[in-house]
């Protein structure tokens, strides 16, 4: 399983201007666009600002996972000012299988950081399995 949320507030630049540079929404809503039909994601604005949300739940971190990540960095080369956060847990990864990462837009930049709110999930949002090993391939039924 590969769970993600996340979401992006859309700005140009990090100055603090009263008429802030037109973003480039078409290359932004392109990128939007490539996970319609595979993930809630949308791009809308509010008040005057852009925001990107986006969340998903695939069986398998496949193609669209580091696309979901890719997406953060490509819209921080778009949109520098632009800051946001994205919720990761991948059940397959070696390392992390049983904890949230959280990736981090600021500045153009996506760093990659521990959660501490959410990890482990288990015992945190989830009981232990304690019939895991009887399972083939000792996978977690959910």
């Amino acid at each position: 399983m590969f769970e993600y949320h996340g979401w992006i507030t859309l700005r140009q630049t990090a100055a603090v201007v009263d008429d802030e540079p037109q973003l480039r929404l078409s290359e932004i809503q392109a990128l939007v666009d490539e996970f319609a039909g595979y993930a809630l994601a949308d791009l809308q604005p509010m008040n005057g600002t852009y925001y990107i949300h986006l969340g998903g739940n695939p069986n398998r971190r496949g193609q669209h996972g580091g696309a979901v990540v890719e997406l953060f960095a490509e819209v921080g080369r778009l949109a520098p000012g632009s800051y946001g956060l994205l919720y990761v847990h991948d059940d397959e990864h070696p390392e992390h299988m049983v904890d949230f990462r959280v990736f981090r837009l600021v500045r153009g930049a996506v760093t990659e950081h521990a959660d501490h709110l959410l990890s482990p999930v288990i015992p945190t949002l989830e009981d232990e399995d304690v019939n895991w090993s009887r399972r083939p391939h000792g996978r977690r039924s959910r």
